[in-house]
């Protein structure tokens, strides 16, 4: 039976014998919703590549406190892969952010590009944000990830180039390329940086701006994909030529 994972904000000190206590939303959900008893095991994590196996020793209204059996520290990813993605509409950001955490990307940008249908602003801004970031939180539990991603606020295009400056590997997947992604060396570390345009494409100027900070325009292969596909698609064909799916 595999174990149920729950996010705590710090193991640094956890240790084989030592206890750490679970508070607030996330011990509400398993004791409230999951039932969670006294004497089951489960898995802590907090997301920065610490992880323990340990048995629930009590419970309360929001709160639950676990004695270590084993930790492990698990070292951070290599390479390390970013993706800008622009902002889909209706529900699909989340579908994108779901699938790049479960595919394993370190850190996931929000892009206002010029063709995005979707806008953020205001409190819709801080409350799309906040669904994002509950996404990738969930899914990364869901996928066992020892190191979970970070949602950036919203960038922009000159944000998003600077991004792209410092990148090892850039890429921006644009449909009327002439390059395949498959052709691109992958680097074995360092800092990887996909860009994923909206369902109206990326624009000329954004696309100068990118290519200007060091990016690859690339294409997939014949099929157009959705906004919220692509990226994971990518990711996915870059990491096959990693060590981390060796």
């Amino acid at each position: 039976m595999t174990l149920p994972v729950h996010l705590v904000p710090s193991l640094e000190s956890a240790t084989a014998g030592s206890a750490v206590t679970v508070e607030g939303d996330e011990a509400h959900h398993a004791v409230a919703v999951r039932r969670l008893r006294v004497g089951e095991q489960v898995v802590l994590t907090d997301g920065r590549g610490r992880s323990v196996v340990g048995e629930v020793t009590s419970t309360g209204k929001r709160v639950f406190d676990v004695e270590v059996v084993s930790a492990d520290r698990v070292p951070e990813p290599a390479p390390a892969l970013t993706v800008v993605q622009a902002l889909p509409k209706g529900d699909r950001g989340e579908l994108a952010v779901e699938v790049l955490t479960e595919v394993g990307v370190a850190r996931v940008v929000p892009w206002a590009a010029s063709r995005s249908v979707a806008v953020w602003k205001g409190e819709r801004a801080a409350k799309s944000l906040a669904r994002w970031r509950s996404t990738a939180r969930e899914a990364a539990k869901q996928a066992r990830r020892s190191w979970h991603p970070e949602v950036d606020a919203l960038a922009g295009t000159a944000e998003v180039a600077e991004l792209l400056r410092g990148a090892d590997l850039a890429v921006v997947l644009h449909e009327d390329a002439t390059e395949p992604l498959s052709g691109v060396d992958v680097p074995p570390s360092g800092h990887v940086v996909v860009v994923v345009g909206p369902e109206g494409g990326v624009s000329p100027d954004e696309l100068a701006a990118f290519t200007q900070a060091g990016a690859r325009v690339v294409r997939l292969g014949e099929e157009v994909l959705r906004t919220s596909t692509a990226g994971v698609v990518a990711c996915a064909a870059l990491l096959a030529r990693t060590s981390r799916w060796s």
